[in-house]
């Protein structure tokens, strides 16, 4: 049986059955991607989710190359640039070079960054929960270990 017919054949659907949009997995990640950054934006309305979570990752780990942080952010460099530029010019991190490796980068959060996200982190699992808020808590805790496995 081929990858895709034994697919199928967990969500109980034929090959030859026609093709439903809402039932693809794209399509339906999508949309509940759609509806948490709708949440996102109704309680923080003045970043991007990709800028905080550039905020919080430093903030948990302390300094960090340009090129690091967007591996912990799962962004690719072009993209972390941008994020790490609008933060900059919002005072929120300081870029500085690495001492002995000049090619790096270093990204760190300045005081007025530590304050914003320890301002935001409670905002944040707020939308965590109210993303999650249709499903019980042992389905969530679910939902999120198996997107885990697909992430």
């Amino acid at each position: 049986m081929t990858a895709a017919k034994a697919s199928l054949a967990l969500v109980g659907a034929e090959p030859d059955e026609t093709y439903r949009l809402q039932e693809q997995i794209g399509f339906v990640l999508r949309k509940a991607h759609q509806r948490h950054v709708a949440i996102f934006a109704s309680r923080i309305a003045d970043l991007t989710p990709p800028q905080f979570a550039a905020l919080a990752r430093l903030h948990e780990v302390g300094e960090a190359s340009q090129n690091q942080l967007g591996q912990m952010i799962a962004m690719d460099a072009a993209t972390v640039k941008g994020v790490i530029d609008r933060l900059r010019s919002r005072g929120f991190v300081d870029l500085k070079k690495h001492d002995t490796d000049r090619r790096l980068l270093l990204v760190s959060l300045t005081a007025a960054g530590h304050h914003a996200v320890e301002e935001l982190i409670p905002l944040a699992k707020a939308i965590t929960e109210e993303t999650l808020a249709p499903l019980t808590a042992k389905e969530a805790a679910q939902f999120m270990r198996l997107l885990g496995k697909l992430a």
